[in-house]
């Protein structure tokens, strides 16, 4: 059975209780707010022979075949390697699957994760399944970041807005998930997922949290010139690219906030908030606002899975952050 989260509630109540469904969804939402299992929730129910109190039974054939894997009506589509491109071939096995007939239980059910991953051939290779699914066909299609989808994509779909949960029921479900950790560092935990529960999790199982303490000690370091670029970047080979870069580019924000505002109580997680300040009061704006424009690029390439030169690139991302405060 798919795992299932209180903050889901109202909309499984909405979707499941459905007589009649749209031939496509797109659920969308952050990572880490529960997506795919809401989908795999959907899917097992839309497959069963007995449904009871609007969830999959469990028990039937269809739920015994889902469970092992082996449902003949059910098509899963994602990367055949972690952060690769889902490819034109496969979203061709794709449309072959949704043009046959339904096997078992009159229906088929195809989950798509996650949808950007598309590169542009394939996306125009579904257009057709999406527009006119053969049979009584639905399509599943999940996104993390629904602003780099076609527009021909998102409009041929139900698009379903997934719930974030809010701090208070994020921290309960944490001290569930994570019993050993203290209500202070879940709180960090949540505060670096921006919310999303389920990635609060799965950063404690990375190891986030100290990798975070090296990055802020090394940027203090940085500033003092008591470390070069060339130095942190390789220290920091372990972290991930797009991790740094959505640090960097929310002290960026931050800095910037603060400029404009002086409102102490915008200055982020504590373990940056004297940087912050630093930084803002030194810093040229004219210099900050190039900076940021540059970060928010390169992120955009990291998300793209650009062939970067990664050492080369956060060179360039400390020598720019030193820089700010007139420094380098």
């Amino acid at each position: 059975m798919a795992d299932t989260y209180p903050w889901q509630d109202e909309l499984w109540r909405q979707l499941a209780g459905r007589e009649q469904h749209a031939h496509a969804y797109l659920l969308h939402g952050p990572a880490g707010i529960g997506k795919r299992a809401f989908a795999e929730r959907l899917l097992a129910l839309l497959l069963c022979r007995s449904p009871q109190n609007l969830e999959a039974c469990g028990k039937c054939k269809a739920c015994l075949l889902l469970a092992a894997g082996t449902h003949p009506d059910a098509f899963a589509l994602e990367p055949e390697e972690a952060d690769k491109a889902i490819k034109v071939d496969q979203v061709r096995d794709l449309v072959g699957f949704v043009t046959q007939t339904a096997q078992l239980s009159g229906r088929k059910l195809v989950l798509v994760e996650p949808v950007e991953a598309m590169n542009l051939n394939a996306a125009n290779a579904l257009l057709k399944s999406l527009e006119e699914p053969a049979g009584n066909t639905v399509l599943l299609l999940i996104s993390h970041q629904p602003s780099r989808l076609l527009p021909t994509v998102k409009s041929r779909c139900v698009q379903l807005a997934c719930p974030v949960p809010d701090e208070a029921v994020g921290l309960r479900w944490l001290a569930q998930a994570l019993p050993g950790l203290s209500d202070e560092e879940r709180g960090e935990l949540l505060a670096l997922a921006a919310g999303s529960p389920l990635s609060a999790a799965r950063l404690q199982e990375q190891g986030v949290r100290e990798q975070r303490a090296l990055v802020v000690e090394g940027v203090k370091k940085l500033l003092k010139q008591q470390q070069g670029p060339s130095q942190l970047a390789e220290g920091w080979n372990a972290i991930p690219l797009l991790l740094l870069f959505n640090w960097f580019c929310e002290w960026a924000h931050l800095v910037l906030r603060y400029q404009l505002s002086k409102d102490e109580q915008g200055l982020g997680a504590a373990d940056m908030r004297k940087v912050v300040q630093y930084l803002a009061d030194k810093s040229e704006q004219a210099r900050l606002l190039a900076l940021q424009d540059w970060l928010l690029e390169q992120r955009q390439k990291v998300l793209a899975k650009g062939n970067l030169n990664r050492v080369l690139l956060l060179e360039a991302l400390l020598v720019k952050w030193a820089s700010l405060p007139g420094q380098g």
